[in-house]
């Protein structure tokens, strides 16, 4: 490390005493003047990884972020720690911003957020040319950076823009950073922000913390509500793909006795605020959104992430599921999915007015997420080997836990793709299980299929036993859902083989999963840490009331605060003195001369 302030500034205003990761290795890298582009996991300290840089550069750090709703919470963390930020967006009204501006050109600032679109203006790209004629500007963040791909989900097309200060300003270093990019999105971030040159620091992708898992969709809400006896008095998000659904889910959530709140580009911007403000600064609220929400989101807290419809992309589930846990407590990412959901997804691309280049990816991302859910393999091998990371098996996900059985299914596969055919491939998965199963319908007499020879021939499987062989089949890729032909399922090139009997074929066998048999990590509702002593867990609990007092008063999200891991480390320590509370991990010196005094009572009444 050639920067000894940096492990200093670290230490003193952040409390933490030593680096994770490659966060040296950036830190010293950025503060030397190189560009960086960083593949961080959520809750890997990215944000230290910009901060620390422009408080070691002369001048100021611009931070530039898609998130209008969280800058403000982003920002009362630093004042917290003592650094001078601020923030610039349209929620400020003129005279904010006016004032803001001034702190900024008299050098009063650290670090300033900003929206993509109002850097781009040519009045804020002035003061930048001021800032730079006068060496005080220190570096550009730009965060969420996977946002300038268009392959991506969260795609923002003011980010393509942002290549325009590598052009303005070349000498002044820059960092790009993400949660989630595989390599298609990496070198589109690296292309369109012109990071060629750019060192790349890639840290791992797993969240050892977060237990993954995924069941077949039988009663979804029943299902949910069992998931979620599990979380009771627990933060969470609930995803859902339609605004609608969203609605219903919450209503129905709060009528069984769950806090929820739902979240949607169709709520007006006041309601959406009020929600979000809820979720971050009360507990156990449970957000049911779709993925206008999320993004960001800093709250440490979460303890689960359920899907209750399929993630169109591995790397969307891997940034959503990746919003719990961001303390590194024990977390669950769940998801429900079943066949309907990959004819919706076909559907919606095969719709878009995206290019045929664009379509053929999302087609490809969502096999992979299909592959995902239908595999016998851990999660999470399959998880990062998608993202290029090895990995061995986990033990802490569905799969590791529960192993499914596998069984040879390719004569029940020869059967499906038959059926598939001689019904003209016209014809979607219900229409196909009955025609196998031998139930003369009225769709299946009206079209003659009780004639064929396949007519009854799978009556050894039930519904969802068939219904996971053609989950699987499209899993493999040797059937695809026609969108066109209201998800008819249709043979592709690799289903010869398989009809022909040359290939054989292993499946999953289908099994109504009992709630998980893994052993949870048992605490009470609100208290994150598992590894707290029962003696010291009253102490945790005062100091938490003591925190939210604090964040009342302060109007801030009690994670501003002190994080949890934080106070329980206080519960655990028990300091009696101000420099026994600097050797807490995130506590540093401004906190410390905030809250030193008070802190230590609560600890001294509690002993």
């Amino acid at each position: 490390m050639n920067h000894p302030a940096a492990l200093d500034i670290l230490h003193k205003v952040f409390g933490y005493p030593a680096f994770r990761g490659h966060q040296a290795d950036v830190v010293d890298h950025v503060a030397g003047g190189g560009d960086a582009l960083v593949l961080m996991p959520t809750g890997g300290g990215k944000s230290l990884c910009y901060q620390i840089p422009a408080l070691l550069r002369p001048g100021v750090g611009v931070v530039v972020s898609p998130l209008i709703a969280l800058m403000q919470d982003q920002v009362d963390a630093l004042l917290q720690a003592g650094v001078r930020a601020a923030f610039l967006n349209s929620s400020l009204d003129f005279e904010a911003v006016v004032d803001t501006e001034r702190r900024l050109m008299r050098g009063e600032l650290d670090l300033v957020y900003v929206a993509p679109e109002r850097l781009l203006t040519e009045r804020f790209m002035g003061l930048l040319d001021q800032l730079v004629e006068r060496g005080q500007l220190a570096l550009f963040a730009i965060d969420e950076a996977h946002c300038v791909s268009q392959w991506g989900h969260d795609f923002r097309p003011e980010y393509i823009q942002l290549s325009r200060l590598h052009e303005r300003y070349p000498h002044i270093p820059r960092i790009a950073l993400t949660a989630t990019a595989d390599e298609l999105t990496r070198q589109e971030i690296i292309t369109r922000l012109g990071l060629e040159t750019a060192e790349v620091f890639v840290s791992s992708f797993d969240r050892p913390n977060i237990r993954y898992t995924v069941v077949e969709r039988d009663n979804p809400r029943k299902q949910l509500l069992a998931f979620l006896a599990d979380h009771r008095g627990e933060a969470g998000i609930v995803y859902c793909l339609s605004r609608r659904k969203v609605d219903e889910t919450a209503a129905w959530l709060e009528q069984q006795g769950v806090s929820a709140l739902p979240y949607h580009a169709g709520l007006d911007a006041q309601t959406r605020q009020r929600h979000q403000q809820r979720f971050l600064r009360e507990d156990g609220i449970v957000m049911v959104a779709t993925i206008a929400f999320g993004m960001g989101i800093d709250k440490p807290d979460v303890r689960f992430v359920a899907h209750l419809d399929l993630p169109k992309s591995l790397e969307a589930y891997y940034q959503e599921t990746g919003r719990a846990g961001r303390d590194g407590e024990a977390s669950e990412g769940w998801m429900t999915y079943g066949l309907n959901d990959v004819v919706i997804h076909r559907q919606m691309i095969e719709d878009s007015n995206s290019p045929d280049e664009q379509k053929r990816v999302e087609r490809q991302k969502l096999d992979a997420m299909l592959a995902y859910c239908e595999s016998a393999q851990c999660r999470r091998v399959v998880l990062l080997n998608y993202f290029g990371e090895e990995a061995k098996p986990c033990g802490n996900c569905d799969v590791c836990i529960d192993p499914p059985q596998v069984w040879d299914g390719t004569v029940a596969a020869q059967k499906a793709l038959s059926a598939a055919l001689r019904t003209g491939q016209r014809f979607g998965a219900g229409h196909l299980i009955d025609v196998l199963r031998g139930k003369a319908t009225d769709k299946v007499k009206q079209f003659g299929h009780d004639s064929l020879p396949t007519f009854g021939v799978g009556a050894d499987l039930d519904d969802m036993g068939w219904r996971s062989v053609f989950r699987q089949l499209l899993a493999a890729g040797l059937l695809e859902a026609d969108a066109h032909a209201y998800g008819a399922l249709k043979l592709t090139d690799a289903a010869r083989p398989v009809l022909k009997g040359e290939t054989a074929l292993t499946l999953r066998r289908q099994t109504v999963r009992s709630k998980s048999k893994g052993v949870r990590v048992s605490r009470t509702p609100g208290t994150e840490q598992s590894s707290l002593a029962e003696s010291d867990a009253p102490l945790f609990e005062k100091l938490r009331l003591w925190r939210t007092q604090q964040a009342r008063e302060q109007n801030v999200p009690a994670y501003v605060i002190l994080h949890d891991r934080t106070l329980a480390e206080i519960a655990t320590l028990r300091p009696d003195s101000h420099n026994a509370l600097l050797a807490v991990p995130g506590i540093g010196q401004s906190k410390a001369e905030r809250y030193g005094e008070s802190l230590l009572a609560v600890v001294a009444e509690g002993v």
